[in-house]
């Protein structure tokens, strides 16, 4: 399989989780108090929204590099 076509099947699967998940969500763990034996600690959900606007040009463009690695030499 050509190197394009596959970085064109990578696209077009990054595209689809994008469009589909809308974000990254994560969790950090941050130290409230600690005072010898007690530690209190606080868990806070953080998320990295990613734009549908990112997953559809990662489809487009893992269409169009799919199609250009078809048309190429053989």
């Amino acid at each position: 399989m050509k190197p394009l076509a596959i970085v064109g099947i990578l696209l077009i699967v990054l595209g689809f989780v994008a469009l589909a998940s809308q974000g990254i969500t994560y969790t950090t763990l941050e130290k409230v108090v600690d005072l010898g034996p007690l530690k209190v600690e606080k868990k806070e959900e953080k998320t990295i929204p990613l734009p549908p606007v990112l997953g559809a040009i990662a489809l487009v463009g893992g269409i169009v590099l799919l199609i250009a690695s078809s048309r190429g030499r053989g």
